[in-house]
């Protein structure tokens, strides 16, 4: 009897994760497409040539983050202006965050950021997708991200998040693989 009613559970299952499947991938790629129209406002994004081949090929190098998307932003007119990214470390206290992030090629800065995903504490971590944070990163140099406790002297600094310096750790390295893959791949390719 408990063998059956394992069985006709497993299958349950598996039929919700099948029914469930299509809606929730439509769901996030509406939501990525929302994240990315935040962080390059007034763009329209095409792929870049061999991204996927580009991607594999960095992440294979690069074992402290993985790169997720790449996207070409182009203005009105077609002509480029810059990228729309998204990375995620896996370095979050509460396991991986991924972020999305516009580069202008023009200013050789971040256009804006946004967190897509992460199981960071409530009221702590977690704080790492409002506002406050978030805001901090537009107009940042384009060269790499740190962070400090004592208020953001320059162009390349971000404020931590108080009492989540694990947290803030992992989302300036999914920023800062996202600005190598700019840098080094995209830049010099």
């Amino acid at each position: 009897a408990l063998f059956a009613i394992t069985l006709a559970a497993g299958f349950a299952l598996s039929a919700v994760n099948e029914i469930t499947k299509e809606p929730i991938a439509l769901a996030e790629e509406k939501a990525r497409s929302v994240a990315y129209q935040t962080v390059f406002e007034g763009a329209d994004f095409t792929a870049v040539e061999n991204s996927e081949d580009l991607i594999l090929k960095f992440n294979t190098e690069n074992a402290y983050c993985r790169m997720d998307d790449v996207l070409e932003a182009k203005d009105k007119n077609g002509r480029s202006v810059g990228y729309v990214m998204s990375a995620t470390s896996p370095s979050g206290y509460g396991g991986d965050i991924q972020i999305a992030i516009g580069i202008s090629s023009e200013t050789e800065t971040i256009t804006g950021f946004s967190v897509l995903s992460n199981s960071e504490t409530a009221g702590l971590g977690a704080k790492c997708a409002e506002d406050f944070f978030t805001s901090q990163f537009a107009q940042k140099s384009a060269q790499g991200i740190s962070y400090t406790k004592n208020g953001a002297a320059d162009n390349t600094q971000i404020d931590a998040i108080s009492g989540a310096t694990v947290t803030t750790n992992a989302v300036t390295e999914a920023v800062n693989c996202a600005l190598d893959f700019y840098n080094h791949v995209l830049k010099e390719g």
